[in-house]
């Protein structure tokens, strides 16, 4: 019975589920991309407003980027095993809701005022996002994998990671409008960073929530994969 089912999937014809799961999965790759790379435009903004040379220390700007690759690691270890013993659709929506409650604590990362409370603050969070980001990454290209057919799994799984560059491009593109409408409002004065730019960083880091938040729902009603 299972062969029988298996082998159904594998011929089936593309249908409309096959490009909503892309869609779907694809958000996750996108999230995941958006969170990753908006990070080193966010220390130099950073580095302008808690440091006196207007530059982080490439030793914090390495830990700092390092801390949610670190975290990617772990997470696709453990939320990939977990993955195979309960099932993708439970622990996809684990994995979402730690995006999106990370993403969250970047922004309310505590102590404003003192630099190295801010940073590890930062920090931990930043890590909690990438065990997040860990268990997605697997866990989208493996659900769509086994829910397309033979002849178009290999497209489909393209078309799910082609979205990275879209996150990598739409979280260049935010960070640039944000400090731009900052910039603008706060009209400070000529190579001094805004007062307000500490609550830039803070938005930018947060805005990451909101296409994981979106897709959660439609995450939740997708049926468990048959594999």
């Amino acid at each position: 019975m299972a062969l029988k089912v298996l082998s159904a999937l594998d011929t089936a014809k593309t249908q409309y589920y096959h490009f909503k799961a892309i869609i779907i999965a694809g958000m996750g790759l996108f999230t995941d991309a958006y969170d990753l790379f908006c990070i080193p435009p966010i220390m130099r903004l950073i580095g302008r407003i808690y440091y006196d040379e207007h530059k982080v220390p490439p030793v914090v700007n390495s830990t700092m980027i390092g801390m949610a690759l670190l975290g990617t690691v772990i997470g696709q270890l453990v939320f990939g095993r977990l993955g195979d013993q309960l099932g993708r659709r439970r622990v996809y929506g684990v994995a979402l809701i730690l995006m999106v409650m990370s993403s969250i604590g970047c922004g309310f990362s505590i102590c404003a005022s003192e630099r190295a409370c801010v940073l590890l603050s930062l920090g931990f969070f930043r890590f909690l996002l990438g065990v997040g980001i860990g268990g997605d990454y697997p866990l989208s290209a493996t659900i769509m994998s086994e829910f397309a057919n033979k002849r178009t799994r290999g497209g489909f799984i393209a078309a799910v990671f082609s979205m990275q560059g879209f996150g990598i491009l739409v979280s260049s593109t935010v960070t640039m409008v944000v400090c731009a409408i900052f910039d603008r409002v706060s009209n400070p004065p000529k190579g001094k960073a805004p007062e307000v730019a500490d609550l830039a960083w803070r938005f930018i880091l947060m805005i990451g929530a909101i296409p994981a938040g979106m897709t959660f729902y439609w995450r939740m009603m997708m049926p468990e994969t048959a594999r």
